[in-house]
C-alpha cells in the first residue's frame, strides 16, 4: 500500500461492527524503528525524531511527526534534515529493533501458530483455530494490542478482516495506535468509497494513470471493464486492480517459513577505489552476516557480494561452497575472491554487500570434516567471540583488522569501544 495516509471512510451498518468469519489480522507496528529508539528516551515521544546515519546514508524510519514534513523512509539523509532541520537524529540499533521484533512475533505465536511475517515490524494472523479458545476476532485483536504496548513498550495497529487484502489496507487505515474491523457484509461499501490510491500497491505512478483515466475511487475501477483495465495496464495488472475493486483476494495466510538468506551492505561516506579499505569493509560485514547466520540457527552454502558504482550501476556475484557453513572466516575469504576476481582495478565504489544464501537449520546440515582439520578451529573462535558479544555487548571482540580504525561505512552508529582481545577471520589487512 502507498506510504501516504488516508481516513477510513465511513461505516454503513449500524452499532458494532460484527466480526463474524474476520479471522484474519494484519498486525503492524506504529513506525516500528522510531518507536523502539525513543523507549529509553521518553523525552522525544511527539516531537520530530529521524533514525539515520549520516552523510550519505537513508532514512530507516521517522517518527509521524517528522513525517509531517514530508520525512520518509529510504530517503536520503540529506534532504530528510533540509525538510526538517529541527527533527532529532539517532543511530538505529539493529540489535535491539531484532529482539522487539522477536518478542512481538512470539506474541503472535501464543495466540496462532499460523504467522505470516512480512518483515520485523508487522505479520498476518490467522485466528480460526483460536476464536474458541480466545474470544471473538476483535477481542484477539485487541489482546494483541495491549501485550505489546505493555511488554514492549510500543504500539501497533491491527486490522480485521476476511481476507489478507482488506485486513492489511485496514491495519493502514487504523494508524497510528488503532483498530479497524471490516464487516464481511460491509467489504464492498467500505472498498468503494476510497480513493484508488490507498489500494494496496497502487503507487503515486499507477494512481497518477488511473486517474487520467477519470478513475478516482475504487468504485471507478470497480465499474470499469476489465478488459479496459488490461489494454491501460496490462493483463496481470489490470486483472489484480479489477479483483481488489471487488475484494476479492483468495490468498491464505502462510505459516512462518524460514530466512531464505541473511546478509549486510553499507554505503560509504564518500565513493573510494582503494581495495585495501574495500576488503576491509568486506571483513566487517561478512563476520556481521555470519553472527546473523549463526544466531539464526542456520547455516549456508552461497556467498554472495553486491557492489554498487559511483554511477549507481549494481553487480552482484555469488559462489556455492562444498559444505555449509556459518564460519566467518569462510564467509569472508569467498566474499574477497568474488571481490577479486571482478578486476575492477581502481573503480569508484560506492556500495558493497555480503549475503549468505541457501540457508538451511544447522542441525541438520551434514558437515564432512577435512583430514587437516584442527580439534578447535574457527567455528569454535565464532562460538566464543558470540559468547563474548552476549555477555559485553556486540562488537566486543572483533577481528584485528577492524580494531585498527573504525569502518568508514556508515553503519548508523558510532563506532564502539574495543574490548581487551581481539579473534576472528582474515588477519591483518591494514
Amino acid at each position: 500500500m502507498s506510504r501516504r495516509q488516508f481516513r477510513p471512510p465511513p461505516r454503513t451498518g449500524d452499532g458494532p461492527p460484527d466480526d463474524t468469519g474476520c479471522t484474519v489480522l494484519h498486525v503492524d507496528m506504529d513506525a516500528f524503528y522510531a518507536s523502539a529508539s525513543l523507549i529509553d528516551r521518553p523525552e522525544l515521544r511527539g516531537t520530530p525524531v529521524i533514525i539515520g546515519g549520516g552523510g550519505r546514508s537513508v532514512v530507516l524510519s521517522a517518527t509521524y511527526e517528522a513525517r509531517a514534513f514530508g520525512v520518509t523512509a529510504a530517503m536520503p539523509m540529506t534532504r530528510a534534515r533540509r525538510l526538517c532541520p529541527h527533527a532529532t537524529v539517532i543511530s538505529p540499533d539493529h540489535d535491539r529493533y531484532a529482539a522487539i521484533s522477536e518478542a512481538v512475533m512470539a506474541t503472535f505465536r501464543s495466540v496462532t501458530d499460523r504467522v505470516e511475517p512480512l518483515s520485523l515490524d508487522e505479520a498476518f494472523l490467522d485466528i480460526a483455530g483460536a476464536v474458541r479458545r480466545l474470544g471473538p476476532p476483535t477481542a484477539i485483536a485487541q489482546w494483541v494490542r495491549d501485550t505489546i504496548a505493555d511488554e514492549q513498550g510500543i504500539t501497533c495497529s491491527v486490522g480485521v478482516a476476511s481476507t489478507k487484502f482488506v485486513a492489511k489496507l485496514a491495519s493502514g487505515l487504523a494508524k497510528p495506535d488503532g483498530l479497524l474491523v471490516v464487516p464481511q457484509a460491509e467489504v464492498i461499501v467500505f472498498l468503494h468509497q476510497l480513493p484508488v490510491g490507498a489500494l494496496w500497491g497502487v503507487g503515486e505512478r499507477t494512481e497518477e494513470a488511473l486517474q487520467r483515466l477519470g478513475l478516482h475511487t475504487v468504485a471507478d475501477i470497480a465499474h470499469t471493464p476489465l478488459d479496459t483495465l488490461r489494454r491501460a495496464f496490462g493483463e496481470a495488472t489490470g486483472t489484480h486492480l479489477h479483483h481488489l475493486a471487488w475484494g476479492r483476494d483468495e490468498r491464505r495466510v502462510l505459516a512462518e517459513t524460514r530466512e531464505k538468506s541473511i546478509g549486510s551492505d553499507e554505503t560509504f561516506a564518500a565513493d573510494i577505489d582503494d581495495p585495501a579499505l574495500i576488503h576491509r569493509e568486506l571483513l566487517r560485514l561478512a563476520d556481521r552476516t555470519a553472527a546473523r547466520v549463526r544466531a539464526a540457527g542456520m547455516m549456508g552454502r552461497t556467498v554472495s557480494i553486491k557492489v554498487r558504482f559511483a554511477d549507481f550501476t549494481t553487480i552482484t556475484r555469488s559462489r556455492t561452497l562444498r559444505d555449509p557453513t556459518d564460519v566467518s572466516r569462510d564467509i569472508f575469504v569467498a566474499a574477497i575472491a568474488l571481490y577479486d576476481a571482478l578486476g575492477l582495478q581502481r573503480a569508484r565504489i560506492r556500495l558493497v554487500g555480503v549475503r549468505m544464501e541457501g540457508l538451511i537449520d544447522s542441525e541438520r546440515a551434514a558437515l564432512q570434516p577435512r583430514l587437516d582439520d584442527p580439534d578447535h578451529g574457527w567455528r569454535e573462535a565464532d562460538r566464543a567471540v558470540d559468547q563474548a558479544s552476549a555477555r559485553f555487548g556486540a562488537g566486543a571482540v572483533r577481528p584485528a583488522a577492524l580494531v585498527r580504525g573504525t569502518s568508514i561505512a556508515h553503519t548508523g552508529s558510532m563506532p564502539r569501544k574495543t574490548g581487551p582481545a581481539t579473534a576472528g577471520p582474515g588477519g591483518d589487512l591494514s
